[in-house]
């Protein structure tokens, strides 16, 4: 298209579209599920790692020496120095720790993260502790200055007290006034 010519719809040119997926290429190695590889993986070492699993491996040893000692040579499938029972052990061990180390790392990342989380989740708890200091620290400042029941019932006891002292006085004062206008009135006979 360059050069002006047309474009024959039969030309074999691969266009890259953007905007539909790639075609699947095909792979030389099968494909499988990494998640489901290590959940097999962490039952394996979970299985190797109990007593059953020794218990087993043990009598299947014990089985195997004394086939191939005590059975007729023509039955037996592994002479004395038993090469194919520690071929056999190898390949089993040489399973058994990728598959280990596998549950491993799957498990120590598993920690990680909730290690992770654990860490947002005191700071968040810290963070709240503070929030809740702050407040309570607050409130009592508050409360220094808000009228306690005690405060007000001290003021009370004072109001009446003196309002008990102006009374006695105004009796007094009337008791003086009224001495004073009768001494006034036997003194002239008459009131002012």
């Amino acid at each position: 298209m360059r050069d002006g010519r047309r474009r024959d719809p039969g030309e074999s040119r691969s266009r890259v579209r953007l905007d539909q997926p790639r075609a699947q290429r095909r792979r030389l190695l099968p494909e499988y599920d990494p998640e489901a590889f290590g959940r097999l993986s962490e039952r394996v070492a979970r299985f190797l790692g109990t007593g059953r699993f020794i218990v087993w491996m043990t009598l299947v040893i014990i089985v195997w020496v004394v086939w191939n000692v005590a059975a007729p040579v023509g039955l037996r499938f592994d002479q004395y120095p038993f090469i194919f029972l520690t071929l056999t052990l190898s390949l089993q061990a040489s399973y058994a720790a990728p598959l280990i180390l596998l549950a491993q790392n799957r498990q120590d990342d598993r920690d990680r993260v909730t290690r992770e989380q654990e860490r947002k989740q005191d700071e968040r708890s810290i963070a709240d502790t503070e929030y809740l200091t702050r407040e309570i620290a607050a409130l009592r400042i508050g409360l220094g200055e808000v009228a306690t029941r005690d405060w007000i019932r001290s003021e009370l006891e004072d109001l009446v007290r003196e309002l008990d002292d102006r009374r006695d006085g105004r009796r007094e004062d009337i008791r003086d006034d009224r001495r004073l206008n009768g001494a006034a009135r036997d003194h002239t006979g008459r009131e002012r």
